[in-house]
């Protein structure tokens, strides 16, 4: 059985949809799903407990949190990590747990991921056109709002630190030959319609990498404030006004970040339910 745990904050638009899409064609005992609703003040919990999975509803906020208590609950492996406003269908869970499948196999898969971009205005397009080409973006197990586990991969930690960058400490984890991005299956990432959101979402991933990489924990990722321009612009100088406006936004979130406060936000302009495949 593969469990798949789902933290989820204020996410009663989707969390349903995207619960009916996962369980769709499942066969029985094939999916173990968690939803732990946390700090929620509107109907997650609820919305999820109309469908047959196991939720967890606790009173604070927090995604460390809500992903220990959601793994602790889990019983099955490989274990998925999905967040709540990606949709996933149960091929796409087949899809990593067939690329984990051998003993001498990879340790963690990640399906591939689609931008949805269309609609948003320039300067967020922009952004997306320099990020979608870094290599990190490509290498990364960030990013794509699913990872999935092997028991040995797991057993690596014991608990995900009180960080928000969940999914780089992970990335930090597991060497390039332990990893495998299954390109056949995608996640669809919907982007921030408001260039402030964009502002917004990237000041609080910046403030969990950086009280990431402060831990001093071995094995995460450097930040890398030119590959922007080395490894995007440069090859490709017609991206230059793009790079321009990346660097601006990626300034201005930096800032930000350390103004902010360390709470969990949700940028509620992106959560439109949408599936992968």
């Amino acid at each position: 059985m593969t469990s798949v745990v789902i933290a989820a904050y204020n996410e009663a638009a989707v969390i349903g949809a995207n619960l009916d899409r996962l369980l769709a064609g499942a066969a029985p005992g094939e999916l173990e799903v968690v939803v732990v609703a946390n700090g929620c003040s509107d109907e997650t919990a609820s919305v999820a407990r109309a469908r047959p999975v196991t939720v967890l509803d606790l009173p604070e906020a927090g995604k460390a949190g809500a992903l220990n208590a959601g793994d602790a609950a889990a019983t099955g492996y490989p274990r998925i990590y999905l967040d709540a406003d990606v949709g996933a269908t149960v091929d796409t869970v087949r899809a990593l747990v067939g690329a984990l499948g051998e003993a001498s196999g990879p340790l963690v898969a990640v399906p591939d991921r689609r931008l949805v971009v269309s609609g948003r205005p320039p300067a967020v397009r922009c952004y997306y056109a320099i990020q979608s080409r870094l290599p990190a973006a490509r290498t990364g197990l960030y990013g794509r709002g699913m990872i999935a586990l092997t028991e040995p991969a797991r057993a690596r930690f014991e608990r995900f630190p009180d960080v928000l960058a969940d999914d780089l400490f992970l990335d930090s984890l597991f060497a390039a030959d332990e990893r495998v991005l299954v390109a056949s299956v995608h996640t669809t990432v919907e982007t921030p319609r408001r260039t402030r959101d964009l502002v917004g979402r990237l000041a609080r991933v910046r403030r969990g990498n950086a009280a990431l990489r402060a831990s001093g924990r071995v094995g995460v990722r450097s930040s890398n404030r030119t590959s922007w321009l080395r490894d995007v612009v440069l090859p490709r100088p017609w991206l230059a006004p793009a790079g321009l406006v990346y660097a601006v936004i990626t300034l201005v979130a930096e800032r930000r970040a350390r103004r902010s406060d360390g709470s969990w936000g949700t940028d509620t302009t992106t959560r439109a339910p949408r599936g992968g495949r």
